[in-house]
């Protein structure tokens, strides 16, 4: 489990292809430290840290991720964003990230507004359901809010600290990223999905039988 603030940008060193694809990334976080075993988040996508020397480590990325993710794209001098996993008693200063990419989207739209940047992305249809203005969305492993929904798209905003921390700010119009969305929005609508039918909806009744009280 992650929070979405991202602790590091990790440079690639190298790609090592075959039946599972080795990825090995330079960080700032001390990876002498690491254990092996451990989860990490790589643009988003949790994975599992399998060898570490100096301050480079190792992971491993299965077929299965490479198509549900971004990462078949990297190469060497690749730059990703990197979080190692929530530990308890940490403050969860942004939202609880799962590491699990739901979908590949794109930028549609950049733009400048004050001090900040606006980015505008698709929004596939299967996670329209989880979005919600003001609500939070994963991007290449980032907490984010959402600024606005449209039918097929949605836009964050990025403050200052955000564009110098991450990735994202240099991602143009085209730009592939990996997109969570929460895992609240998820089981909610989960919930109200399977209440469908005359008299459904999120009522008081439905909350309370999902083992919700007052």
């Amino acid at each position: 489990m992650f929070t979405g603030l991202i602790q590091d940008i990790g440079v690639v060193e190298r790609v090592i292809p075959g039946g599972m694809t080795d990825l090995w990334i330079r960080t700032s976080l001390g990876a002498e430290g690491f254990e092996l075993g451990e989860s990490i988040a790589v643009d988003g996508a949790c994975l599992t840290v399998v060898e570490r020397s100096g301050d480079t480590f190792r992971v491993q990325a299965a077929p299965e991720t490479l198509r549900r993710t971004t990462l078949g794209e990297v190469r060497p001098g690749s730059r990703v964003n990197l979080e190692r996993a929530l530990a308890l008693g940490d403050r969860l200063g942004g939202h609880l990230v799962s590491g699990h990419v739901d979908a590949v989207s794109e930028v549609l739209e950049t733009r400048t507004e004050g001090g900040s940047w606006v980015m505008s992305f698709r929004l596939p249809s299967e996670l329209a359901p989880f979005f919600i203005e003001k609500g939070s969305v994963t991007i290449d492993g980032i907490s984010l809010t959402v600024n606005a929904v449209g039918t097929d798209r949605f836009s964050v905003q990025l403050i200052p600290e955000t564009q110098e921390r991450t990735t994202l700010r240099s991602k143009g119009v085209g730009a592939r990223v990996n997109l969570e969305g929460d895992i609240i929005g998820k089981y909610v609508a989960r919930l109200v999905s399977l209440r469908q039918g005359p008299g459904s909806g999120l009522t008081e009744a439905v909350i309370q039988a999902a083992g919700f009280s007052k």
